[in-house]
């Protein structure tokens, strides 16, 4: 398995080559670049079958390396280590068949489960690529990927086996059908093979790319244009309920990858239409939208439900917001997925501020990248439930009712190790010590210095049992200053010093 590894920080390079030797003796480092243009270079002389790159390198970029390598057919398998999580450059990487986009700082367990995919990754399209050309499938896919040019050989292949000349129309249709990916397609492509034969002539291939979520059919020596997508149309609600779909046609096998990369951005436009039709490029194209924008008084509405832990109103302004997206207009499909984005991460500030702790529950980078990802406006509904349901007060707020206590919690929870005090907290709620002492002792049933050394100590056992942090570093990390007086405290609490609580924990049963 050969590696090249494109990074301009010498430590990351090295570290990168380093790990690779470790984590399996099948890799083989042939080529190190230290910016794209020379990158570029050394792919073509070694012929890599996996690329790590960066994004932003001097003299050539990531991006322009890896249209280059895309022009030229050179099929490497690439994982991309980028400090770039806008949306913009993921999805310029993955027009360019990335199979693997990590931020960093990558954890090693990401890493190794990237390396994990693309290695599963060559050794499929290895085991797929016959002699000589290879079969319908894989020319197919690599024409789509990039990776194949028109030459007299292919040409002659794909007339003489298949019928296939450099200007016969093929219909391509792109489908999302949904997730899980894998369960999804093979019930997808099992309603196709029932359909297209039954109301068309045609013969087709379809083709799967995980790492976008789609499945491609070329269909070629079909009954005519527009049939394909007529036949689709009719008979969409077998191809599933999750499932987008959308259709272009093109002139000959040598300009699928164009057209692939020009339709796949408009499956997104099931959002736009409902989900009940199917896209059709270029039509799509020339569909007029307008601002997308919801009203203010939803938020308003969130912060409230969310403060009062009201789970039904919570529930029913969620209906307002995604009913707001279909009102019989068009909206550009990226507008809606940036209004999905900008109100959960309201919500996820409103869930803090009412005492939950979001962050423990949801990674903020996975939930951007499900919104981007989402076809359809039922996935965008799903994951705005994940979440509510995932912050609800009834899960994370406890029987708190009153908002001000339930801000002392989350102020709590947040600088416990800082050492905050009741004081402190007063004059970020703007109320007096007295007033809060009594209404924390009220609504808790404890005392606000009794809550917070528990909370305290709660973390200590955490790092005691979880770590092998000294005693001073957990004192620190929880808030006290002086380790004595934290083994003190810890002693009142549990019966044990700090030393025999570990010893205890960690004693085999």
């Amino acid at each position: 398995m050969k590696v090249a590894i494109v990074e301009d920080e010498i430590r990351i390079r090295e570290g990168i080559e380093k790990l690779l030797k470790k984590m399996n003796r099948q890799y083989e480092v042939v080529a190190v670049a230290e910016n794209g243009e020379d990158g570029l270079n050394r792919i073509r002389e070694t012929k890599p079958d996996i690329v790590i790159t960066d994004i932003c390198m001097p003299v050539m970029d990531g991006l322009e390396m890896l249209e280059k390598m895309t022009a030229e057919g050179l099929g490497a398998k690439t994982v991309v280590l980028s400090a770039y999580s806008d949306f913009e450059y993921a999805r310029s990487a993955m027009k360019y068949g990335v199979t693997e986009y990590l931020l960093k700082p990558t954890s090693l367990m990401d890493f190794e489960q990237a390396m994990a995919h693309v290695e599963e990754q060559v050794m499929l399209d290895r085991s797929r690529k016959p002699a000589e050309i290879g079969s319908i499938d894989q020319v197919f896919r690599d024409l789509l990927l990039g990776r194949m040019k028109a030459s007299p050989e292919l040409e002659r292949y794909l007339s003489n086996n298949y019928g296939i000349r450099s200007d016969t129309r093929l219909t391509l249709i792109l489908c999302d059908p949904g997730r899980p990916f894998e369960e999804k397609s093979r019930a997808y492509t099992a309603a196709l093979d029932r359909m297209l034969p039954l109301f068309s002539r045609c013969r087709y291939v379809t083709v799967d790319f995980p790492y976008r979520g789609v499945l491609a059919t070329v269909a070629y020596d079909d009954a005519g244009p527009g049939s394909v997508p007529s036949i689709l149309q009719s008979r969409l609600a077998d191809l599933g309920p999750d499932a987008a779909v959308c259709c272009a046609e093109t002139d000959g096998p040598y300009s699928l990858h164009e057209t692939y990369e020009k339709t796949f951005p408009f499956l997104d436009w099931n959002i736009a239409l409902g989900g009940r039709s199917v896209i059709r490029w270029p039509e799509a194209e020339r569909i007029k939208t307008e601002s997308c924008i919801y009203p203010m008084e939803l938020e308003n509405r969130m912060r409230s439900a969310m403060y009062a832990a009201n789970t039904d109103e919570i529930a029913a302004v969620l209906r307002s917001f995604s009913a707001r997206f279909q009102d019989g207009r068009y909206y550009l499909p990226r507008e809606v997925k940036e209004c999905y984005v900008r109100f959960l991460w309201l919500v996820i500030s409103f869930a803090k501020e009412s005492g939950a702790e979001p962050d423990k529950t949801v990674d903020r980078q996975k939930l951007l990248s499900e919104i981007m990802d989402a076809k359809t406006r039922e996935a965008l509904e799903r994951i705005a439930e994940d979440i509510t349901a995932c912050l609800s007060p009834a899960e994370t707020g406890g029987n708190v009712s009153h908002l001000t206590v339930r801000k002392a919690i989350a102020l709590i929870r947040e600088y416990y190790k800082d050492g905050i005090t009741l004081d402190e907290i007063s004059r970020r709620l703007r109320v007096t010590p007295e007033y809060l002492g009594t209404l924390f002792h009220r609504e808790v049933g404890t005392s606000f210095s009794t809550y917070i050394r528990n909370v305290r100590m709660d973390k200590a056992r955490e790092l005691l049992c979880g770590t092998q942090l000294k005693l001073y570093e957990i004192a620190e990390k929880t808030g006290y200053s002086d380790p004595k007086y934290f083994s003190k405290v810890f002693r009142e609490v549990t019966g044990l010093t700090p030393a025999e609580y570990r010893k205890n924990a960690l004693a085999p049963r």
